[in-house]
């Protein structure tokens, strides 16, 4: 599902971040300082930036629309563009970074709108590992598990999401076989939102969020995408703009979600609102 809204770019990245690398305030300023925030210029003010992952103190990473990702070294103080080449008509909804030099970005849509680049450089290069050849597929989330095993989602493809998988931190992908995935309910998909509708916790353990149909759903995988268990979710759907949006895992048996009532849609579909 296409959503989400529109955002400053500044206040998004600088409020995840801060989130992550939150410390008592009188650990590094005098008492009479409270907490407060900055408002900083990413540069690149016509774009909305919905991907963000975050690996230490002073590394992030952003991506968003008209193909852009940004990173930082320094804690937020400032944002480099390490866009890569070419893909200014792609919407980067998700990025998963190991490190300030390697990470992996999905592009979502339709088709080939639906693309994987991961750089080891920092984004002074990128690679083009997967590009989706089925009419039918649209990626909405990418998550990963350790260094070399991650997994990507699709809305359902022949009646079951589709999930494709690498062993090699991003550098190939196949679709795994859908054996184990329930059947979707009639209009059920995922949201290309915040690439939350996937998430992961431990060396196995995968979460899929749902909504569109008459009852959200969350799927849980315990073998790396292989096999999946539904649990229906008292968020109701009914609606292509309702259901959960997002879902955060401590660990195996410890998670919250996120849902939203409404949603922005960002285009015209061509065979539902997403």
């Amino acid at each position: 599902m296409r959503a989400g809204t529109r955002m400053a770019a500044g206040v998004a990245c600088a409020a995840a971040l801060a989130a992550l690398t939150a410390v008592p305030a009188q650990a590094h300023a005098p008492e009479h300082r409270a907490p407060h925030w900055e408002l900083k210029n990413s540069g690149t003010p016509d774009v909305r930036f919905r991907g963000l992952s975050a690996v230490s103190r002073t590394t992030a990473w952003v991506s968003g629309t008209q193909g852009t990702v940004l990173r930082t070294t320094d804690g937020g103080a400032t944002w480099r563009n390490v866009s890569p080449p070419g893909a200014q008509e792609l919407q980067f909804r998700d990025i998963e970074a190991f490190d300030a030099r390697r990470a992996v970005v999905l592009a979502i849509g339709e088709g080939e709108e639906s693309r994987v680049y991961r750089t080891e450089d920092g984004g002074a290069t990128w690679t083009e590992s997967f590009r989706n050849t089925d009419a039918q597929a649209f990626y909405d989330c990418l998550t990963f598990l350790d260094r070399r095993h991650g997994l990507a989602m699709s809305d359902p493809v022949d009646g079951k999401f589709r999930i494709l998988s690498t062993d090699d931190g991003g550098r190939s992908w196949k679709v795994l076989p859908n054996d184990g995935m329930p059947a979707a309910l009639a209009g059920e998909a995922g949201f290309a939102a915040s690439g939350q509708c996937l998430v992961s916790s431990g060396p196995k353990d995968v979460w899929l969020a749902t909504g569109g149909a008459a009852r959200a759903r969350v799927l849980h995988s315990s073998d790396r995408g292989l096999t999946w268990t539904a649990t229906r979710h008292p968020r109701p759907g009914r609606d292509p703009a309702k259901g959960v949006f997002a879902l955060a895992f401590r660990d195996r048996t410890h998670g919250s979600r996120g849902r939203a009532a409404t949603t922005a849609r960002t285009r015209p579909p061509r065979r539902r609102a997403r």
